[in-house]
């Protein structure tokens, strides 16, 4: 199964850090570049596991994803249970680390296979440096969302603590 990640240190503690990272809705779409529409689903009001997300993407691409694990604030994790065509399979999950100088490091990663199985290796060497580019970009939009007082600010309800 192919693996992706791609990782950052930013200078909020893992809280803050997982806070950002879970933002949905008008908040989402402030900082991530991918997403062009995202909504909880089933009456949820916040995040969680066993919470269903619907999102949209800028390419027009549709994924109902489902929370497979949620501890903050040190990690998520969401399968595909609705999805593009060819992803047979699709999860991702972020992880923080706190760092000695109060900042973290957080670790964003996908796992996916693709159909059909005739062009499985084909499609997923494609998939590999599709997902890599996408990953890095919105980790990097991250890194910057959690250095902007708004984003911080409406992630954490108005809380945002400074790194030790």
């Amino acid at each position: 199964m192919p693996q992706i990640q791609a990782q950052v240190i930013v200078a909020v503690p893992p809280a803050t850090a997982f806070a950002v990272s879970q933002t949905t809705g008008a908040v989402r779409l402030r900082w991530d570049p991918f997403i062009h529409h995202q909504e909880l689903l089933d009456d949820a009001v916040k995040p969680g596991k066993g919470v269903r997300t619907l999102t949209r993407s800028r390419h027009g691409l549709r994924m109902v994803s489902q929370y497979v694990s949620y501890r903050p604030p040190r990690s998520v994790g969401m399968t595909m249970v609705e999805g593009p065509w060819f992803f047979r399979t699709f999860g991702g999950g972020w992880r923080f680390e706190e760092l000695e100088d109060g900042s973290t490091r957080a670790t964003w990663k996908y796992t996916f296979t693709c159909r059909p199985d005739l062009l499985r290796p084909v499609a997923e060497a494609i998939g590999r440096r599709v997902l890599q580019r996408d990953i890095d970009r919105r980790i990097a939009a991250f890194a910057v969302a959690c250095t902007r007082p708004d984003v911080v600010q409406a992630a954490t309800g108005g809380s945002a603590p400074k790194p030790g």
